[in-house]
């Protein structure tokens, strides 16, 4: 929002609530599912903490140390083939519940192998056996690590590893998702709004004005942000990935943090020498972008192409009230910053592990809406119930704290025009609008024959 009160005050300010980061997330009181992580109680990645109560907090330095220490102690290294690069990994479905259904029958944790999916990197392909009743999953994968924030990543790309507990939830959202879309936002209360108008409009500016003193009181008045979401399991992981991607797409925009890559500069450095459009604010959100998901003409292989996520924007009007609308249009500045995120977001994807993550859960909602959907699952003749959580099925998540409210962060730099108050976003996923637009029958799409290939103890293989 600009305020314009300032009597010709040169001051842009931003005001951001800090909001999870899944490179960098403390989870206080987490019940963890019985066969889920990694024998520590309260464990966290480290750099942000969410409360019993949803409130979101910076972690100590002593709690991000100690956990970091801990993961890298408790997560196992791969090791055979795992600890090599492959630019196609298969992933057996069947196989995959029949080793979760065993480590259940044994009372045993999950290996770090399943938890982290033999380390696929992204899902590419779907493939359905019939004459061996499996769906099989394929894509690149890498030898994990612990990287210094607490992400598991990839060891060559640095992009976070695709996980299991992000799969089953995504395998069991699908039918809530058919009747509305997953989404995610961080907004500003009206209330809070108004409070902040006020403070604004009484403030006075001249020589030796500082307006860094201005930040407590303004954080006070503006009041905790609250976190809406939509159809996903809010104390699930995907949630709070949910929840990461858009404060970390916000502090972007915002210049609270520094790009990590080159050519992607802030939005408000776009507007320094041109100032910002009276009366509104900017949202940004990112959403599913795929350009087909292919498919053979007997619906037994598909292939997502695409980078699979952008960035859009929209300017919000704020009335009186401290109530936003949505205008149907963009200013320039704000449609070039979402285009620059876009175009870098590969590169994004190495430094920070929220847009990675965020990539996964996208194409993990495609690929089991496709699964689901399509009823892969009756074409190959396989039973997936225990994944899906159907039949009293004895697998568990981990329940993570719900991330509900955020608390403002203030931060100053100078510009020609106004004050810059917040800016709210989210994240907003329509799997079964995606897979019924962007699918599309290909020739040159076939099932791959892994007879011969699939070792028969094993659920992956290269």
């Amino acid at each position: 929002m600009t305020v314009r009160t300032l009597y010709g005050a040169n001051v842009l300010c931003r005001v951001l609530a800090i909001g999870a980061t899944i490179a960098g997330l403390l989870i206080t009181d987490r019940a963890w599912g019985q066969n889920f992580g990694f024998g520590l109680r309260g464990s966290a990645v480290g750099g942000v903490a969410i409360d019993a109560d949803g409130t979101v907090r910076t972690a100590s330095h002593e709690e991000r140390t100690g956990w970091l220490e801990q993961l890298r102690q408790h997560v196992a290294a791969p090791q055979g083939e795992l600890s090599q690069p492959s630019a196609m990994r298969w992933v057996s479905l069947t196989k995959l519940q029949e080793e979760i259904q065993q480590a259940i029958a044994e009372n045993r944790r999950l290996s770090e192998e399943v938890l982290f999916l033999a380390g696929l990197q992204r899902i590419e392909y779907v493939f359905v056996y019939p004459d061996t009743a499996d769906i099989v999953l394929a894509g690149p994968a890498e030898p994990w690590t612990v990287r210094e924030d607490g992400a598991v990543v990839g060891q060559q790309s640095g992009r976070p590893v695709v996980r299991l507990e992000d799969l089953i939830t995504a395998l069991r959202t699908v039918p809530a998702a058919r009747q509305e879309p997953i989404s995610v936002s961080i907004e500003p209360t009206p209330e809070g709004q108004q409070r902040l108008n006020r403070l604004l409009g009484q403030v006075r500016v001249g020589p030796g004005f500082q307006p860094a003193r201005l930040e407590a009181m303004m954080k006070e008045a503006f009041g905790p942000q609250i976190v809406k979401l939509s159809v996903v399991d809010p104390s699930s992981r995907m949630a709070v990935a949910l929840v990461a991607a858009d404060y970390e797409m916000k502090r972007l925009a915002m210049n609270l943090e520094e790009s990590p890559v080159q050519g992607l500069p802030s939005y408000l450095e776009l507007i320094r020498d041109v100032g910002a459009p009276t009366n509104t604010q900017p949202r940004w959100w990112i959403e599913c972008d795929y350009e087909a998901i292919e498919h053979s003409p007997d619906h037994l292989a598909w292939k997502l192409n695409g980078r699979g996520i952008k960035a859009l924007t929209e300017d919000q009007f704020i009335d009186a009230a401290g109530n936003r609308r949505g205008t149907g249009r963009s200013n320039r500045y704000a449609e070039r910053w979402s285009e620059l995120f876009t175009e870098h977001f590969d590169q994004l994807c190495q430094f920070n592990a929220a847009f990675g993550d965020l990539r996964n859960i996208m194409d993990l909602n495609v690929v089991a809406t496709v699964i689901r959907g399509h009823q892969l699952d009756a074409k190959a003749g396989c039973d997936l119930s225990l994944l899906y959580g159907e039949k009293n099925s004895t697998l568990e998540t981990p329940r993570w704290n719900a991330p509900k409210s955020v608390l403002p962060q203030c931060s100053f730099i100078r510009g020609k025009a106004g004050w810059i108050v917040s800016a709210s976003g989210g994240v907003a996923l329509n799997p079964w609008r995606i897979v019924v637009e962007k699918a599309q029958p290909s020739s040159d799409l076939h099932l791959v024959n892994t007879a011969n290939e699939l070792p028969r103890r094993n659920w992956w293989w290269d």
